[in-house]
């Protein structure tokens, strides 16, 4: 597995997100998708958010550009931004008319299913017209000039693409359209969410070329959100594991895949195949994710989890400080190291 080796500049952050939490009102009651999330994300640097399916992930990143759906709230937290003039402002206090400027010219998302993001019936020219004149008055040739120079840093023929219907246009291309229009107003941050889901590995390849390419030419920060761990480990600096609605873990690339701290990330980890080397029967996790309905007390991992004692069946964990910019929601997380280590030197 090929770690990214890029380093982000450790300014102010461009996003601070303090114990947000995320709800949805159902028939059945209130679900907790997001529960006290915090993060910083800096300029220049990607984040990777990764975890099972139905861990909030998606939520998250919903939420930091307030596109939940009907059923959703945010009742506490805090998403600070800090803008290019240095004005440090909430994103939850916003009115509709200063989010909608936020989203596309600040932040930008990339969603998952790129068939479903796209209208059918406009050309991939009027689109991103539509996208430009909503935010910026600017003249149709400008506008043109810049969409070619996107769609060519995506890889795309730009004649072709503009003036084609979405249908007309490969799950790959139109997802490398989507990215370029995400980024017509030069936003800060790009918010990615499963940008390869359904793509042949060919495919996947391409689009982590593009990604890794587009963010060194123009500096944007990224938060990247995936299950696949191969994806993230090649694009991100910093990873976050998402269990049960919680950041469990969080740290340096290298920390989380070559020394993780919490069993959750360790067994997500081992469930990976390899793609090299000699062939070893894969450790699963054992159980499944529980209900947001019905939460387990104490560590929402314990009934999974192979350190589990009877403190953790009581007593929720806070992030724990394991070293500078590492931390770990797991009572026993240095029992989880030298487990790791030994394994390694087992293998």
């Amino acid at each position: 597995m090929e770690v990214s080796s890029v380093t982000a500049d450790r300014g102010e952050p461009i996003l601070s997100v303090r114990d947000l939490r995320v709800e949805y009102l159902t028939s059945a009651g209130t679900v907790a998708a997001v529960d006290g999330a915090s993060f910083e994300l800096h300029a220049g640097e990607s984040i990777a958010l990764i975890g099972e399916s139905g861990s909030g992930k998606t939520t998250l990143g919903l939420g930091l550009l307030r596109l939940l759906p009907k059923s959703g709230r945010t009742p506490a937290g805090e998403i600070l931004y800090r803008r290019r003039d240095g004005r440090v402002v909430d994103v939850l206090r916003f009115s509709n008319e200063e989010m909608r400027r936020f989203r596309w010219q600040e932040c930008a998302m990339v969603f998952q299913a790129a068939q479903n993001a796209l209208n059918p019936v406009a050309r991939v020219w009027d689109q991103m017209l539509d996208t430009v004149r909503a935010h910026r008055s600017d003249s149709r040739d400008k506008i043109r000039e810049r969409c070619e120079r996107l769609l060519g840093m995506v890889q795309l023929e730009p004649r072709r693409v503009l003036h084609a219907f979405p249908h007309e246009l490969s799950g790959g291309m139109r997802q490398r359209v989507l990215i370029a229009m995400s980024l017509l107003l030069d936003p800060q941050i790009l918010v990615l969410d499963e940008p390869t889901t359904a793509l042949d590995i060919l495919t996947q390849r391409a689009i982590i070329d593009v990604l890794r390419s587009l963010r060194t030419q123009l500096h944007f920060s990224m938060l990247f959100i995936s299950h696949d761990l191969s994806l993230a480990a090649e694009l991100a600096d910093r990873v976050a594991t998402m269990y049960a609605g919680k950041v469990v873990e969080l740290g340096g690339v290298r920390d989380i895949f070559y020394d993780p701290k919490h069993p959750y990330t360790l067994g997500l980890i081992n469930a990976v195949p390899p793609v090299a080397g000699d062939l070893y029967e894969i450790s699963s996790i054992p159980g499944a994710p529980p209900s947001l309905l019905n939460l387990p007390s104490g560590c929402s991992f314990h009934p999974r989890c192979m350190y589990a004692r009877e403190r953790c069946t009581s007593d929720s964990p806070p992030l724990y400080s394991v070293n500078s910019g590492h931390t770990s929601a797991c009572h026993y997380w240095s029992e989880v190291q030298l487990q790791r280590k030994l394994v390694e030197t087992r293998d």
